[in-house]
């Protein structure tokens, strides 16, 4: 054990990697690259690090919409594994921030005492899986002594697209409780006092942090104990947590199983706070206004995988495809396609779930993708996405 409970958040629409992934089957639920999905591989991380002896919890958080989706992939687990998960369907996509008060009021009230909790999205790729329990325990080490620690990743390049953390001075390990001893991490991961945040930067300025080295990319994973954090909430974010004021701890009549999956069904007022609670990001409504977080700069490698470029990567080409003359091409498709003559392109054809759909584009340009989906959107194709 390194936490008591982590929550997965497996919500989110998912259109970078369009046409692929989108509301009905989102990126979580793609191929990772190793024969499992992204949600997958992060729920093998989410069992490796809580109380698996006693009553620790995988709390997942996803729209209602995917239910059948987080039980197809649950099926890969055993009966074991199962008996510490629970998802608790959203009635409507509120951001982060609803999502972490939700999965964190539900660990409160089930338990009765203060938690340990680890905050994992559920759409990325940490490689070697074997540094990541070490660098948790570093993580829930801090979370006990009251403050909100968050994994950072020392960027490769001056990245646009992610949010950065400013690193301030590197502490020392807090005393550590004896099950995080136990783990016999090799070192000390670094931890450092957070400086500030940082939203999604222009290119000249991801390069001046990339130049003073003490920026690092926020990776959206945290660890914190539930108490301080609901504190937090209470304190610094009252529109993100009063609306689930109403809620009660659910009783057993408001589960139901499938497969194996406990889901929380049936949990009365879940809806009305929903549809009261401000849709707002953890990192807005609580991270950057915190005056105790951390950081746990990542001893691991990782992965967004935030554009078909990143993806093909990861996955080989579909099964049936026929070339002549074509080079350096990347098809992912579920019927058959020819190439002819073609060069850098990257192919990706849909024509399941009702939403028939083509992407063709130059290998180095898959970024443009979002742009692709906001004409969708403006041409009212909503069906598309």
């Amino acid at each position: 054990m390194i936490v008591n409970d982590c929550i997965v958040m497996a919500g989110g629409s998912g259109t970078r990697l369009w046409p692929a992934s989108n509301s009905a089957r989102p990126k979580q639920f793609l191929d990772s690259g190793n024969g499992r999905s992204f949600f997958q591989t992060s729920l093998e991380r989410a069992f490796a690090v809580i109380d698996r002896e006693g009553d620790g919890r995988v709390i997942v958080i996803a729209g209602k919409a995917h239910t059948d989706r987080i039980i197809q992939d649950c099926g890969i687990f055993g009966k074991e594994e199962l008996k510490h998960l629970v998802l608790i369907p959203e009635p409507e996509a509120k951001n982060t921030a609803a999502a972490i008060a939700c999965g964190t009021l539900y660990a409160d009230w089930v338990s009765g005492g203060d938690r340990t909790i680890l905050v994992l999205t559920s759409d990325h790729i940490i490689r070697p899986t074997e540094l990541f329990p070490a660098n948790t325990a570093a993580a829930a080490a801090y979370a006990l002594q009251d403050k909100l620690a968050v994994f950072g990743i020392t960027p490769s390049f001056p990245e646009t697209g992610y949010g950065y953390i400013e690193a301030a001075e590197l502490l020392s390990n807090p005393e550590e409780p004896e099950f995080v001893k136990k783990q016999g991490r090799p070192g000390d991961p670094r931890v450092f006092r957070v400086a500030s945040f940082r939203e999604k930067p222009s290119q000249r300025t991801a390069e001046e942090f990339i130049s003073r080295r003490n920026f690092f990319w926020n990776s959206g994973m945290f660890a914190f104990g539930s108490r301080f954090i609901l504190h937090e909430f209470r304190g610094k974010a009252p529109e993100v947590i009063s609306p689930f004021n109403a809620l009660t701890a659910p009783g057993e009549t408001s589960f139901r199983t499938e497969k194996g999956v406990r889901i929380l069904e049936n949990w009365r007022d879940l809806d009305s706070a929903y549809r009261a609670v401000k849709n707002i990001s953890f990192d807005y409504a609580i991270a950057e206004k915190c005056a105790s977080t951390i950081m746990v700069a990542a001893a691991f490698d990782w992965f967004d995988v935030g554009s078909w470029d990143a993806y093909t990567g990861l996955v080989k080409d579909s099964s049936e495809v026929y070339s002549s003359g074509a080079k350096n091409c990347f098809v992912d498709s579920d019927i058959p396609v020819a190439l002819c003559g073609t060069e850098d392109l990257i192919v990706v054809v849909r024509t399941r779930d009702g939403k028939p759909a083509v992407l063709i584009t130059k290998k180095g340009e898959s970024q443009k993708v979002r742009d692709i989906v906001g004409q969708i959107r403006e041409r009212g194709r909503t069906e598309l996405l």
